[in-house]
């Protein structure tokens, strides 16, 4: 369907595209894919309000890119995902400055990190990689829809094949804790909020798509030791992966959110900028059944009510 693939990078696949008059949000906006997602967004008109935890870090992007992009129509906000009080209080801050959205990319996210709690005591990866996201969409969707047409990215991976979804003990409260099966648990409830979310919003104009990066590194791999390494590539030599580079790993979530291919899709997994297959064994590439599975994507949906509180409300 599309002429971009896995070394295509954010410049190729927005080339030729107007975003005069589109704003866009993008969390864990202060390095790595948020930031150069921001840069390719931005270098095409796109207003962008920079989302991140980390003011130094983030004021030290923002810099970097109107170093690069001094026309560039940037703003940020303060928000951490891991403590749903401030992603209330970040959400009425970007409502305020944006009261119309038509790109919300959800792209920040933690990986591997020892067992960990948000401040509301859900496990780390979970609760910042999916209600953290769950939560602040749902406050935005008042403005998304209102700049409808618009698109929900949502950052997922091929880690959501090292663990499927586990309704009964999401937090590992009752089981033993394994950082990858953890980390896949949340990357598979991207996917399937991705597929839940789509079902709510796409007949009042916002379609949500889930996105694989690639294999890059970045900070997101900081809590990473030489064993997590062997974990990856599961018997496979180093020499034999090809990594991605931050532009070419940006790339899908530019396509995702930008590319006239996917007008009136949604719910869907996307990888090196096209619609993925079903996962076949041995392979890295392709989706789970599981991820996209629409009833498990309303149970998990339920759930993350339940658990933050929130109901979407329009």
């Amino acid at each position: 369907m599309t002429a971009f693939g896995f070394d295509s990078t954010t410049d190729e696949v927005i080339s030729g595209i107007d975003l005069s008059g589109k704003q866009a949000v993008v969390t864990g906006a202060s390095s790595g894919l948020g930031v150069e997602t921001t840069r390719a967004l931005a270098g095409a008109g796109a207003a962008v309000m920079m989302v991140a935890r980390d003011a130094t870090k983030l004021d030290a992007a923002v810099a970097t890119l109107r170093e690069a992009l001094p026309s560039a129509r940037i703003d940020t906000v303060l928000l951490d995902l891991a403590d749903l009080d401030s992603v209330r209080a970040g959400a009425r801050e970007i409502r305020e400055k944006c009261p119309q959205i038509n790109l919300l990319i959800n792209n920040a996210g933690v990986m591997a990190c020892p067992l960990m709690r948000t401040v509301q005591g859900f496990e780390m990866q979970f609760g910042t990689n999916h209600l953290g996201h769950f939560l602040l969409t749902c406050l935005l969707a008042p403005a998304l829809v209102a700049g409808a047409p618009a698109r929900v990215i949502n950052l997922s991976s091929a880690g959501h094949k090292f663990g499927a979804l586990d309704l009964d003990d999401p937090n590992y409260q009752r089981r033993e804790y394994e950082k990858w099966s953890a980390y896949g648990q949340s990357k598979t409830a991207n996917a399937l909020f991705t597929v839940a979310l789509d079902k709510r919003l796409r007949d009042q104009g916002v379609r949500s798509l889930a996105v694989h990066p690639g294999m890059i590194m970045t900070e997101l791999s900081r809590h990473m030791e030489p064993a997590d390494m062997e974990a990856i590539l599961r018997g496979r030599d180093i020499a034999d992966i090809v990594f991605k580079t931050v532009e070419q790993g940006s790339a899908t979530s530019v396509w995702a959110a930008t590319s006239a291919e996917l007008e009136g899709k949604g719910g869907l997994y996307l990888e090196d900028c096209h619609i993925a297959g079903a996962a076949t064994p041995g392979s890295d590439a392709g989706v789970e059944d599981y991820a996209l599975d629409p009833d498990l994507a309303d149970q998990l949906w339920q759930m993350s009510e339940s658990m933050v509180g929130e109901k979407l409300s329009l």
